[in-house]
């Protein structure tokens, strides 16, 4: 079962975990100094605020996927719309480690297509390339191919 995915940047962590939680009637099911996220079942969402900079607002929009079939059903029907789409394969962001991949709809919205794989202890680990070099995959809304 896929789950709808919302990420916005806020100024003031504590006081909008405090604002969402009275609104969700639930506290966060992970907080980071930088980071909270809700995994809500009514309705079926998981919705994350992260004070990392950017804009206040909504940074992305997205689907999470409970398995690997979920998310290739959903990449096969972006590729047959013709949709531009950044595979980022397994990274890192968020707290969590993932397979996923980005599309950007014709405003200009990104959006992420995952399968969370395994939670991490920091925000985001850089990958090594072949070449032993630091590479930076797609985290966030950063790597949401142009329109």
């Amino acid at each position: 079962m896929k789950r709808f995915h919302v990420h916005a940047h806020v100024e003031d962590l504590a006081k909008s975990i405090t604002f969402y939680s009275q609104l969700f009637g639930a506290e966060p099911s992970r907080v980071e100094g930088d980071y909270a996220k809700w995994m809500l079942d009514d309705p079926r969402i998981n919705f994350a605020i992260s004070a990392r900079g950017g804009e206040p607002g909504v940074d992305h929009l997205g689907f999470q996927t409970d398995s690997d079939e979920e998310l290739r059903e959903l990449e096969a029907r972006a590729r047959a719309a013709d949709m531009s789409l950044l595979d980022a394969g397994q990274t890192t962001c968020c707290y969590a480690r993932s397979d996923k991949y980005w599309l950007t709809d014709p405003q200009g919205i990104a959006w992420e297509q995952f399968h969370t794989l395994a939670d991490i202890p920091v925000f985001h680990q850089p990958q090594r390339s072949n070449s032993g070099t630091d590479e930076q995959p797609a985290c966030c809304a950063v790597g949401a191919p142009a329109r």
